[in-house]
């Protein structure tokens, strides 16, 4: 029996990562994908390179956790993957997808997160990230979350935050409600290599302290950047 997944990708002028997301995207015999891309008003190429690509394209104001619930409420499908359009998904995807749909309807899965960089610094940002995730049951959205279209609208999806959306929803599911998939998220170091592989973590650190601190996210997106 054939399930059927939902993958949703928010963008905004992701021209330069989203062909190779949506290249290396799952497939199995088991499975069948469909793409969602719902675009936040994007003024480069990402909406054709979409379209080209063959997936659906709906659109939604720009602000990550808004355009999640815009694009998963345009599908249909019992399990939804949601993707970053700078992350894709290494080899064997599919496989592990395959397995988590096919015995789990009230847990969560994430990927592992790896870098497409060879510093020390990626691999050391990778070790801190398991580490969250084991410790306190925090996957980010940058690792993937593949979710039953019936518990995700349970716990009442993503709400329109314009940053941490995906600390909220992982924090309804709840840490034992969590499970690591067993396969790679591969992002994009761009933005570390830019900030750095200190001061990125740190800055990640700093906001997410904040936010558990009372900060509105709002106010917490104009210190992010």
């Amino acid at each position: 029996m054939t399930t059927a997944v939902d993958i949703v990708i928010p963008t905004l002028n992701a021209g330069t990562t989203l062909a190779r997301t949506l290249t290396a995207l799952p497939t199995h015999p088991d499975l069948a994908f469909s793409t969602t891309i719902c675009d936040g008003g994007s003024r480069d190429d990402t909406v054709a390179i979409a379209r080209q690509a063959g997936a659906a394209v709906v659109t939604a104001p720009a602000g990550r956790g808004g355009q999640l619930a815009t694009g998963a409420a345009a599908g249909r499908a019992p399990w939804i993957l949601f993707l970053h359009a700078d992350t894709r998904l290494g080899g064997g995807a599919g496989n592990v997808i395959a397995r988590f749909v096919g015995s789990i309807a009230d847990k969560a899965g994430y990927f592992d997160l790896r870098f497409d960089a060879d510093e020390a610094g990626a691999r050391r940002v990778e070790r801190l990230v398991a580490w969250r995730c084991r410790t306190f049951g925090l996957p980010y959205g940058d690792q993937g979350l593949l979710i039953s279209r019936a518990h995700y609208e349970r716990l009442g999806g993503f709400r329109p935050l314009p940053l941490m959306e995906d600390v909220d929803l992982v924090r309804r599911i709840g840490r034992d409600n969590l499970a690591p998939l067993g396969a790679d998220a591969i992002t994009s170091a761009a933005r570390y290599r830019r900030d750095g592989w200190w001061l990125r973590p740190l800055r990640n650190l700093s906001c997410l302290m904040l936010y558990f601190a009372g900060v509105a996210p709002r106010t917490l997106r104009r210190l992010y950047g």
